[in-house]
């Protein structure tokens, strides 16, 4: 369709005058940038968490988004250097506060102020960087807090919208606050019984109507994985979007998977309190590749690439059709992430902590990923258990314990992808995770009489022994690499084309 549009504009375009070519030449490159004919991905947003020992930087991860066609990116704080990456990229930007910024926030009307100019206002007017929305706190009510942001989240939400309105902003930056799914529940399992957790509920309607009141979104976290993981008894093809699960139906509505009834259990939810119309965003979704016995490339895959059919093919849900509004969990591996709630955690990325992609995936525009580009790695070496260490050696658990404390052993697990290794490999690969985040210096590799650093890759089948990146890189290099923007387009188009004629 696009090609004999094109053939039609061509014919008529080489019987015009030079100058009227000009614009109508200028003309035609704006359609096509406005209306988004390039190959790109519809709308699909990451998750960009910067909870890692050695980040990439800034700009290499932007230059990575743009590459992969993702338009959107959500961060879960204000970081200065990757917001001024950002700048006039053409990539839309929630920007997040954490949850311990709460409680000031709550408090202080001024200390909201303060926080928008620095973290908002200063971005977008100065450094052109498209943010849309401010993340106030990051899942808050999960029973694991003990409730220690309920009385503050509203307060800290209503604040942050008042600063926006002082600023300015308020119509091109919105306010929502990310959530997990357990805010709402179905006593039946069925989304038409769906309604806001009993002990939140008028909390949550209160969030609800300031929502909708300042025409903003409600944000919500789903994470299938967590349920296969929480409950060992949970259907696993019901996770997934195959369309092989055994399929819920609810009055005439057919759900065959655990997504769809939990996206439509919150729509409920907001129907039944008087917010139907209430735009929905997902603010999470994915699957890890690692940490836990589900936690594999295989199902990692097949969960995101059914994700993003789904998105390329418009299909929402029974209540909400259309593709979702969405941010896939998440684009890099961090390293340094807490593992409270499972080694699984620092394994969510699409990407490893380098930038390489774990496996192939289609995020709508036909092609894989596309890997990050110029990063440099370490010296290949790594510290190994040396061949002639005991392994009744008093101080082996010990230096384990000590290289596993200060490094990422999440590999290690039951179920994997180095599970299955022996005593001397598994001491191997958390002397070598130590020795990697600690810059490969050799005073990491000084384990008494019990470590070595060799130039032989120890990895063993699946399980490999990684070698650190270089993260002395600046980001000086960013405008240099930006691709070309709309607007820098069209001002190019338009001084050629005056140049032809003049």
């Amino acid at each position: 369709m696009l090609v004999s549009w094109y053939l039609v504009v061509r014919t008529k375009y080489l019987s015009i005058p030079m100058l009227s070519r000009c614009v109508f030449a200028v003309s035609f490159v704006i359609i096509l940038l406005h209306g988004n004919l390039f190959t790109q991905v519809g709308g699909i947003g990451v998750n960009w968490g910067s909870q890692a020992s050695h980040p990439l930087p800034p700009a290499t991860v932007v230059r990575l988004l743009r590459e992969n066609g993702i338009q959107k990116v959500k961060l879960f704080e204000a970081d200065s250097d990757i917001l001024r990456a950002l700048s006039r990229s053409g990539i839309q930007v929630m920007v997040g506060i954490p949850n311990d910024l709460l409680a000031p926030l709550a408090g202080s009307v001024a200390a909201a102020e303060r926080w928008v100019s620095q973290n908002v206002s200063a971005h977008v007017s100065s450094n052109g960087v498209d943010i849309r929305y401010v993340a106030v706190g990051n899942e808050p009510f999960l029973k694991a807090f003990n409730r220690t942001f309920e009385t503050i989240t509203l307060p800290a939400l209503q604040n942050i919208q008042s600063a926006l309105i002082k600023a300015g902003l308020a119509t091109q930056v919105k306010v929502t606050v990310p959530l997990n799914a357990d805010v709402y529940q179905s006593a039946s399992n069925l989304p038409s019984d769906g309604d806001f957790r009993p002990d939140i509920r008028d909390l949550m309607i209160e969030i609800v109507k300031f929502l909708s009141d300042n025409q903003a979104p409600f944000t919500i976290n789903i994470y299938p994985f967590i349920s296969l993981y929480e409950d060992p008894n949970f259907p696993v093809e019901f996770a997934f979007f195959d369309g092989t699960g055994t399929p819920i139906n609810d009055n005439g509505r057919v759900y065959d998977n655990v997504l769809d009834a939990n996206y439509d259990t919150l729509a409920w939810s907001l129907q039944k309190n008087g917010f139907g119309n209430l735009s929905i965003i997902v603010g999470e979704v994915g699957w890890p590749t690692d940490g836990d016995k589900n936690a594999n490339m295989q199902y990692a895959r097949r969960y995101n690439q059914g994700f993003m059919n789904r998105q390329k093919a418009g299909k929402g849900t029974p209540m909400r059709p259309g593709p979702m509004d969405a941010y896939l969990f998440s684009l890099i591996d961090e390293d340094a992430k807490s593992i409270q709630p499972g080694n699984f955690e620092r394994h969510w990325g699409i990407f490893y902590i380098d930038g390489q992609p774990k496996y192939q995936l289609s995020l709508g525009n036909g092609n894989g990923l596309i890997p990050a580009k110029d990063v440099r790695h370490m010296a290949k070496k790594w510290c190994i258990l040396a061949p002639s260490a005991n392994l009744q050696d008093p101080q082996l658990g010990p230096s384990v314990s000590y290289a596993c404390d200060h490094a990422d052993c999440t590999s290690l697990g039951y179920g994997s992808s180095c599970g299955n290794l022996n005593l001397a490999q598994n001491v191997s690969y958390a002397f070598n995770s130590y020795f990697q985040v600690s810059d490969q210096l050799d005073s990491a590799c000084k384990f008494p009489g019990l470590s070595v650093i060799t130039n032989n890759d120890p990895s063993v089948g699946s399980c490999k022994f990684k070698v650190m990146i270089k993260t002395d890189s600046s980001g000086s290099e960013a405008s240099a690499r930006m691709p070309l923007t709309r607007s820098m387009a069209v001002l190019l188009l338009l001084s050629m084309c005056l140049y032809i004629v003049l």
